[in-house]
This record gives C-alpha cells, sequence and structure tokens, in this order.
C-alpha cells in the first residue's frame, strides 16, 4: 500500500508541476509520458477538477490561475483573542520533542513546528537530516548534528527540494520522523500546501523504519490542503494540541493512531 501511495503521489505531482509551468495538460500526452493509461490521467485531474484545481475539456484540462497557493497559515503571528498570546505550534513541538531518545537518527521536515522542536531536544546525542534550510540559523543543543540534504531552495520558506534532496534523502534510513503539516481530514488524508514538498515529505515518510509523527495544531486538524502526503495507514503518532477538534481526533484514533497532546499547562513558552 505504501509503495501504490507513492507512485500515485509522484504522478499526481508531476501533473501539477506540468499545469504550473504550461498552464494546460493533454490527456493522451501524459499518458505516454508517465505510462500509464488515459483513464489513470483522466481520474487524476477529475480528482483535481473537484478539488477546484484545473478545468477539464475534451482531451485534457487547464489550470485555474491562483489555486496552488502557498500555505496562508505558516507564516502567522501566535495567535491572539480566544488563545490569548499563546504559539500552538511551541505547545506541539515541545510535545513531539519527548518522543526523541538518545541515539536516534531522525527525519524533521521544512515545518516551522517540526524545526521547534531542536528548542526542546537537549541532553541527547541525536543526528537530524533536515530539508529545512532555517535550520542554519537555529539554536540546538551541541549534542545534536544537524545534517541538510541539500537541494534546490525553495525562497518562501528556505525549504530545500528537488531531485538533489530526494536523492540524499533516499541514502538515509532513518528511526524515527517529524513531519509539520498542513491539514490532517477525519477520513486520515494528510496534506501540505506546497507542491514541491510533496515528494520530500513522502519519501521521508518511506524512508523511516520505526516511529512515523506527525505535527499539526488545532488549526489544521480536520483540515485539508492541495497536496495529500500520506494518509493514517501510513504513520504511527499524530501530535497536536488541547483545543484539536474532539470529533476529527476520535476518528483519528480509530484508525489505531496514537494522538498525543500538548497541553499549555506543561509549560509551554508563551511569545
Amino acid at each position: 500500500m505504501k509503495n501504490k501511495k507513492g507512485v500515485i503521489v509522484k504522478r499526481q505531482q508531476t501533473i501539477l508541476q506540468r499545469l504550473q509551468k504550461d498552464k494546460e495538460v493533454s490527456v493522451e500526452q501524459l499518458a505516454v509520458e508517465l505510462n500509464v493509461s488515459p483513464l489513470t490521467i483522466r481520474r487524476d485531474l477529475i480528482e483535481f477538477e473537484n478539488q477546484g484545481f484545473v478545468r477539464r475539456h475534451y482531451g485534457g484540462a487547464t489550470l485555474i490561475e491562483g489555486t496552488l497557493f502557498e500555505d496562508p497559515t505558516m507564516d502567522v503571528p501566535p495567535d491572539t483573542g480566544q488563545d490569548g498570546e499563546i504559539d500552538y505550534r511551541r505547545v506541539v513541538a515541545r510535545k513531539a520533542a519527548e518522543l526523541v531518545e538518545d541515539g536516534d537518527i531522525i527525519f524533521i521536515n521544512s515545518s516551522k513546528t517540526a524545526l521547534l522542536m531542536l528548542d526542546y531536544i537537549t541532553e541527547k546525542r541525536i543526528s537530524v537530516i533536515t530539508n529545512n534550510g532555517n535550520a542554519i540559523t537555529s539554536s540546538h543543543d551541541p549534542r545534536v548534528s544537524i545534517v541538510l540534504t541539500g537541494g534546490e531552495l525553495h525562497s518562501s520558506k528556505r525549504s530545500m527540494v528537488g531531485d538533489f534532496a530526494l536523492s540524499t534523502i533516499r541514502k538515509i534510513r532513518a528511526n524515527k520522523c517529524f513531519i509539520g503539516v498542513s491539514g490532517i481530514t477525519a477520513e486520515g488524508e494528510i496534506s501540505t500546501a506546497v507542491l514541491q514538498e510533496t515528494m520530500v515529505n513522502s519519501l521521508m515518510i518511506e524512508r523511516t523504519k520505526d516511529m512515523i509523527v506527525i505535527l499539526a495544531d488545532h488549526k489544521r486538524i480536520g483540515k485539508q490542503h492541495n497536496f495529500i502526503i500520506a494518509d493514517t495507514r501510513q504513520i504511527t503518532h499524530i501530535v497536536t494540541d488541547e483545543l484539536a477538534d474532539e470529533n476529527v481526533i476520535a476518528r483519528l484514533e480509530r484508525e489505531k493512531v496514537t494522538v498525543l497532546k500538548g497541553r499549555v499547562s506543561e509549560g509551554s513558552a508563551v511569545n
């Protein structure tokens, strides 16, 4: 199932990249290039149409401008109003850091929430492999070794993507990975809003042998963004916070996923 899912994600990412570049695609041409049936391509385009990315026409589809957007929640300031000034990304990061043990080799993706884990990993000798360019300037315990994947720099988030990053990840077998995401639906679909990072996130999951942890504060629970990277059958843990929708959490737990909730009372930082 994991390999099949990876093939689908890679194919759909290729189609979306072509749409982003050329604004229009041909069913027959894609079928030949990707070595699949025209029916498979039509199904992908129907899925994109249902998500509002494309407008299908006879023989192909056209991109609807402005739909392949960046994640609007990535650079928001700490929550205000009913949440006070608590940054729930830190609540989640602190809780996730409790899962890290001495000697671990872990993947961390380009998520700000996942990178914040470095603030809470202390007195443990571990190796972190990440495509997050912000790791260069992040403070961390000197016993934590940071290894960058390299790759093409995606400027808005300083993430490293593309074939070079994927090649590095393929050479590593981590025992744990920590993937910050844009959304998790009640049905268990896990998504990101950045096309270029889809395959990096999926490959990190594929190359992890033990614990696969998804980080998502309450704003992302029950939400879906553009690009599916995995589903709950492929992961072991979800780390969120105490404001997460209980109905969604209950449905996710029925999929045999361990859900952990960080709590402000546990001492998480307030910005």
